[in-house]
């Protein structure tokens, strides 16, 4: 990730479909289409409990409602896509003031009710409101799944006390009697850790240059992306048990968030979680895993377009930054240069083609170079960016490129665009030109770019820059651009002769004694 002026975290930027086809997604989803169903059952009211959930009687009426199985399994599905109604919107809960104190029994039965559920507004929404509309209900139940997901139950949480379990696999605690401070279990850290096994998906879907989905990732590689310290060359024994557990976590975890739409998920094998249980760690004798199709078995999981566009919905809400791919297309051309030195190069050229596309070639030439002047730090990059987009108009921007030949900023620039096009009568530039867009061109080059010794491209660059002018540092040092100290002294750090390096040092220590 590179940081902005901000120093906000800057994510890859992704590629997704409209919000018309997010939308038919959401509503594709098995969660989402359930509750919806049950929205619709639940006109014009039902009773419910306290906490808006159905009796046990209505359940089962919502299980056939959904064509689901009369079962342990069809009344857990029903009862997730009643919550996510609840949660999303989809339903209404109001609360009886009368139930209140005692709770009201139900017509012909003795079940005390606290309320009753209806549909609410958001139900038309799915089919006459906006595709936004239908992104935003979906996303408020996808939270709520998520929160419900990352929290372990009270059952797990009273099985990790001493004594805490029974023979059957139950709990043994009284609740009551249970200090939940004192149990080993952060809510915050939970949530954390799933949102950073998502944020690891959204990575390895970006990995590829294109910014679209990427093939199935296996869950080792998941949760190492969030168990093991990036520093780390060899994996403790302690390390490898952490790993295993967060692999069976995420594989519970994964499993349960299939029907939101938000991935897709093929669970880990049977054989694996029998190795669980027999406390077998999931890697051979030397500490690593097996190959490729070893690892399959380890589960496997890459997020949908849906799961993108919510995970990145997710990240902006936190404090990234999390480009999309054509999101430029209506600003200014000011706030096109200023993305695009943050972008992979793929995706740089596709914006660059997404904001041309909208605009008259001419106007467009004029636009960009009027945003890349300036003498800011950022100014470089922008005036990279300016070429970059400019090569990709044709002769007819060619008026806006001779307007700006005297120009000392841009009058560099132009003439490189006017020679790749072929344009014959350009007058050639003034030394103090050549050098004051070298300057530029470094500095753009080198912004974002930590000076170390595995910069190779950079270290060529500087390299056959003093190569073809031997009095490149003599001349170089009293160029009149802002950031000519900062980069000979840069050039003095990555230039592999020690001679030329200690040159350019000098030159830089001359620029800043001449400011």
């Amino acid at each position: 990730m590179v940081n902005t002026a901000d120093e906000r975290p800057v994510m890859p930027p992704v590629r997704l479909p409209s919000e018309a086809e997010l939308a038919r997604e959401a509503l594709a989803a098995p969660l989402l289409s359930r509750a919806a169903r049950l929205a619709r059952w639940a006109a014009p009211e039902v009773p419910v409990g306290a906490g808006g959930e159905l009796s046990a009687e209505r359940l089962r009426s919502a299980v056939a409602v959904l064509g689901l199985d009369a079962d342990e399994e069809g009344e857990l599905l029903a009862a997730e896509a009643w919550n996510f109604a609840v949660d999303s919107g989809l339903v209404v809960v109001l609360e009886d003031p009368d139930a209140a104190e005692g709770g009201v029994e139900e017509e012909g039965g003795a079940e005390a009710v606290a309320g009753t559920a209806s549909p609410g507004p958001e139900l038309n929404q799915l089919t006459d409101g906006r595709p936004a509309d239908v992104l935003e209900i979906w996303a408020e139940g996808l939270d709520a799944v998520l929160a419900e997901v990352a929290t372990p139950s009270f059952e797990e949480l009273l099985g990790e006390l001493p004594g805490g379990s029974d023979e059957d696999g139950g709990t043994s605690v009284d609740p009551s009697t249970v200090d939940l401070d004192a149990l080993d279990w952060d809510p915050e850290e939970e949530a954390d850790f799933l949102d950073a096994a998502l944020g690891s998906l959204y990575l390895f879907a970006l990995t590829d240059d294109s910014g679209q989905a990427a093939s199935m990732v296996p869950l080792p590689m998941v949760a190492a992306a969030s168990v093991i310290p990036e520093d780390m060359d060899e994996l403790s024994e302690a390390v490898m048990d952490e790993l295993s557990a967060a692999v069976l976590k995420l594989d519970e975890q994964f499993s349960a968030l299939v029907d939101t739409g938000l991935l897709e998920y093929e669970p880990v094998d049977e054989s694996v979680l029998a190795e669980a249980e027999g406390a077998e760690a999931i890697t051979e004798d030397d500490g690593e895993v097996d190959d490729t199709e070893d690892l399959a078995r380890y589960g496997r999981a890459r997020l949908t377009p849906l799961g993108l566009h919510a995970v990145r919905r997710r990240m902006i809400e936190a404090g990234l930054t999390a480009p999309l791919v054509g999101e430029l297309a209506d600003q200014d051309a000011a706030a096109l240069l200023a993305a695009l030195p943050y972008r992979p190069e793929t995706a740089a050229h596709d914006e660059a083609e997404l904001w041309l596309a909208a605009r008259e070639p001419l106007s467009a030439a004029r636009e960009l170079l009027a945003a890349a002047r300036g003498d800011d730090p950022a100014a470089p990059g922008r005036r990279l960016g300016c070429q970059l987009v400019l090569a990709m108009l044709d002769g007819r921007a060619e008026p806006a490129l001779r307007e700006v030949l005297a120009d000392p900023q841009l009058g560099g620039l132009a003439r490189v665009w006017l020679a790749e096009h072929g344009v014959v009568d350009v007058p050639p530039p003034a030394e103090d030109m050549i050098f004051w867009l070298t300057i530029d061109t470094l500095a753009a080059q080198l912004g974002g770019v930590e000076l170390e010794e595995n910069a190779p491209e950079l270290r060529d660059l500087v390299t056959d820059l003093a190569d073809q002018h031997s009095g490149f540092f003599d001349r170089a040092w009293r160029t009149d651009h802002p950031a000519t100290a900062d980069v000979l002294e840069a050039v003095g750090r990555l230039h592999p002769n020690k001679q030329l390096a200690k040159q350019a040092r000098k030159a830089a220590f001359k620029s800043r004694s001449r400011d």
